[in-house]
Parts: C-alpha cells; sequence; structure tokens
C-alpha cells in the first residue's frame, strides 16, 4: 500500500510539473506576438477566426463565438485584414461552425466574397496547418480569445508560420472555468503533437484565395 501511494504521489507530482511547463512555455514564447489594440496590430491579407459553437447547451449564447465575431469585424473594417478563413468543425451534418461564422459576420456587414469556409479545422492544429497546407498562407493573423491564441500561435511557430493573434474580449472567469481547465491540459498535448509531428485529420485540394470562395467540406475528404 505505502508503494502504490508513493508511486501515485510521483505520477501525480509529474503531471504538475508537465502542465505547469507546458502552459509557462507557451505563455511565454509567444506572448510578443499576440495583440489587444487593433491600431498596433500589423496588417496582414489573411485573418482566421478559429471556430466555436454559436449556442451552447440550452440554446443560451455562446461569448466566446460572439466576442471572435466582433474581433474579426473590427479588424476588417480597420483593414487590418483583407480576407477572413473561418475554420471550424462540420464533421456532423447537424454541426457547422464555420457557415455559423459566416453568417454572422456577414450580419456585421463583411462581403460573403472575402469569407472562406474551412469545414475541417476539427482542432486547432488542424485549423493552424491547414492554413499553410490547403490555403497556402506563410503568414497570416489569427483570431480568438487570449488562452487559445497563444496555443494556436505556439503551433504555428512550430510549423515556422509567421503569425500574430489579435485577442478577442474574454469572458468572465466564471463563465470560462471550464474551458481555461482543460487549456491546461490542451497544452499539454500540444507538445506531444510537435514532439510526434501529429497532422490534420482531414488535407484536400488546394484553395487560393483572392480568386473566387472555394469551399471544401470535410466529410468530403
Amino acid at each position: 500500500m505505502k508503494k502504490i501511494f508513493k508511486y501515485g504521489l510521483y505520477l501525480v507530482c509529474i503531471l504538475i510539473l508537465t502542465t505547469w511547463f507546458a502552459n509557462y512555455r507557451v505563455t511565454k514564447t509567444t506572448k510578443e506576438q499576440l495583440y489587444n489594440s487593433v491600431s498596433e496590430i500589423p496588417h496582414n491579407k489573411i485573418g482566421v477566426v478559429l471556430g466555436t459553437t454559436k449556442l451552447l447547451a440550452g440554446g443560451f449564447v455562446n461569448y466566446y463565438f460572439t466576442y471572435r465575431i466582433d474581433a474579426t469585424v473590427a479588424l476588417y473594417k480597420a483593414g487590418k485584414i483583407d480576407y477572413i478563413v473561418v475554420s471550424g468543425d462540420h464533421s456532423r451534418n447537424d454541426y457547422n461552425e464555420p457557415k455559423d461564422m459566416e453568417q454572422a459576420l456577414i450580419e456585421h456587414g463583411i462581403p460573403k466574397e472575402k469569407i472562406y469556409l474551412d469545414y475541417a479545422g476539427l482542432r486547432t492544429l488542424d485549423s493552424v496547418y491547414r492554413m499553410k497546407a490547403i490555403f497556402g498562407q506563410d503568414n497570416f493573423t489569427i483570431i480568438s480569445q487570449p488562452f487559445h491564441n497563444e496555443r494556436a500561435v505556439y503551433i504555428a511557430n512550430h510549423l515556422d508560420l509567421k503569425t500574430v493573434a489579435y485577442n478577442a474580449k474574454d469572458v468572465s472567469r466564471n463563465y470560462g472555468f471550464k474551458t481555461m481547465l482543460r487549456e491546461k491540459f490542451a497544452r499539454v498535448k500540444v507538445l506531444l503533437d510537435n514532439l510526434i509531428n501529429k497532422k490534420p485529420k482531414y488535407l484536400g485540394d488546394p484553395v487560393i484565395i483572392g480568386e473566387g470562395v472555394i469551399q471544401e467540406r470535410a466529410q468530403d475528404k
């Protein structure tokens, strides 16, 4: 029993240290690439909005979604991005993050022809990786909440992509507690993914931005 307790204690300590290191490294190495000010962030041709569900269980508003849309609109109207890629999950017919984001952007006055849909952004890794592999972009702006931007930029750095990120408004501590808890472990997984050079689940044919909106569905790949 004492040995089991001892080994269990070692395992807990290793988990805590690994989680701390992953979070420290992701935050420390990306902080210079994150911006809170529209006026200060440099211009990029493309902005990619990382996907999330439009509505929570029970039909409640998901403020992560709302604030990401607001941030994207602000960047576009300030001339800081020219085109927008909405990247999210459309692995089921009844769930379509990219289409929901596109519709919200159009409702805010963004021209449809300026929006490209990436239906295979099932994970943050997929969204970032596919920006180069599918959309041919080495240099782009990532749009999400600060914690998410840090992880996305960290992935982009590992892939030798040149990115900056614009921080959408964050939610309250109570509202986002579960999300932030999951984020701690998601960062550990990022280190493991980088170690094994994890690739997206779906790739597909190239999409040339600026020459017509070519949309692809994850289930077709």
